[in-house]
């Protein structure tokens, strides 16, 4: 077996167990293949198991592993993870015997790796002292937990005053398909007050996720970010995983006392291929067509994050808002579990404002938790004259309104080149939260 211990091994070292080791009652052969499954029985299987597939077609062939999606009245039925080319009934199955795990080692910062934890950016396997740890983890005691009390500092002036993020914290950052989802990610990664990240691309766009590192991460947010990557073509189990990878990663450097920030694009797309893995299983699709056992994971997920007995985990996941529809059934299960809620506008990504962060659609939960008063009468004085300029916006662009009429927004019209160079800023540029509160004070001064 390879040192991933999952998708490549030697083919005579599992002949040799196959023919001595395992016994003939643990072996069983496929029955059927129905869409993404496979069926097998003469084994005994629980959820979650790991098996591995001998496929007889193809000489040469490596074994193909498979998970434990349902089991059914003698029936075990798996989701390979990997593609079914050359699977046929008859095929053996034997019990790999133990449950997936991820190596990890303390110089993953600038790696890329799949939903496994295996390298994939050429650069040879890791490096430095190597670990294996279980990549399913369970949820931590609340009682546990740290509380949130400090702010972390994300280097963008708009979240950093308006939307303050606690260390330990978990956003939801909502937006529809263009309006900069990636761009603001790659800005948290390269200016957050952190010191480890971790990045995860659930079911992205092949041609998108070598443009992610080099164009929005860049140079130095890919030297500090360990980055998990699942495209879109992969298996649903394998875009699960690497949700889950990305997410074991983060734990493990917490476990030292870190404080880290997890990136991750999308909760939905994860939504949508634990939606895939449901139907497999027979599971009933209710509303627009999602399983239960989605909303079911999502708050397992999510809850695996925030503060935990040692480090902190701040987590910041996109989330695909259908039709810019925020009632989806995605986005208002996400936005009932996090502890805020960040709104990407269409509107402003139009007039090339960016970044495209609606600031009076947007939250944080945790503001009066992490801010000075002061800095919250601050905060609170830039959201009433943005509020003011909102309202009056309709009479402004059309000249009907008459300064005089609101005392507020002719504050907020004198002051608005101002307050929205404020709020822009370049995706290259890095403004810690010090900086960005000595700014806005110098804005409404």
């Amino acid at each position: 077996m390879s040192a991933s211990g999952v998708l490549s091994w030697d083919r005579a070292d599992l002949a040799h167990r196959l023919e001595r080791a395992v016994p003939y009652r643990r072996a069983g052969q496929l029955t059927r293949m129905s869409g993404l499954e496979v069926c097998a029985r003469g084994v005994e299987g629980a959820i979650g198991d790991l098996f591995w597939v001998h496929r007889r077609r193809g000489e040469g062939s490596d074994p193909l592993p498979a998970e434990v999606i349902a089991v059914n009245d003698g029936e075990v039925r798996l989701l390979p993870l990997g593609g079914l080319d050359g699977l046929a009934v008859g095929d053996w199955i034997e019990p790999a015997g133990t449950r997936l795990k991820l190596e990890v080692t303390p110089q993953l910062a600038g790696r890329v790796l799949d939903a496994l934890g295996r390298p994939i950016d050429g650069k040879g396997p890791l490096a430095g002292r190597r670990s294996r740890i279980d990549i399913d983890r369970a949820v931590p005691n609340p009682m546990e937990r740290q509380r949130i009390t400090e702010p972390l500092s994300l280097g963008v002036r708009a979240i950093d005053t308006l939307l303050p993020c606690g260390r330990g914290q978990r956003i939801g950052i909502f937006a529809g398909s263009g309006v900069g989802k990636s761009t603001l990610l790659g800005m948290l990664a390269r200016g957050a007050n952190a010191d480890a990240v971790v990045v995860g691309l659930v079911g992205e766009r092949g041609r998108e996720v070598r443009e992610f590192l080099e164009d929005d991460l860049g140079a130095e947010g890919a030297a500090r970010a360990t980055v998990v990557v699942a495209t879109s073509d992969e298996p649903a189990l394998l875009r699960l995983r690497a949700a889950m990878t990305a997410t074991r990663i983060a734990e493990w450097y917490a476990d030292q006392g870190l404080d880290v920030l997890l990136l991750m694009d999308s909760l939905t797309r994860f939504a949508m291929a634990q939606r895939e893995v449901g139907l497999a299983a027979g599971e009933p699709p209710t509303v627009r067509g999602y399983t239960p056992s989605v909303f079911n994971a999502l708050p397992k997920l999510l809850e695996r994050t925030g503060p935990q007995p040692r480090g902190t985990i701040t987590a910041l996941y996109t989330v695909l808002v259908e039709g810019d529809d925020l009632t989806e059934p995605i986005t208002d299960h996400a936005r009932s579990i996090l502890d805020g809620h960040i709104v990407l506008s269409r509107r402003m990504a139009a007039a090339g404002h960016y970044p495209t962060i609606d600031t009076l659609e947007s939250v944080s939960r945790l503001a009066t938790k992490v801010c000075t008063p002061e800095q919250l009468a601050i905060a609170s004085r830039l959201r009433r004259l943005l509020a003011a300029l909102e309202e009056s916006r309709d009479l402004i662009e059309i000249g009907a309104y008459v300064p005089g009429t609101n005392p507020l927004t002719d504050e907020a019209l004198v002051r608005k080149d101002k307050l929205l160079g404020f709020l822009q800023q370049p995706r290259d540029e890095v403004c810690p939260a010090d900086e960005a509160w000595r700014r806005l004070e110098e804005v409404l001064r």
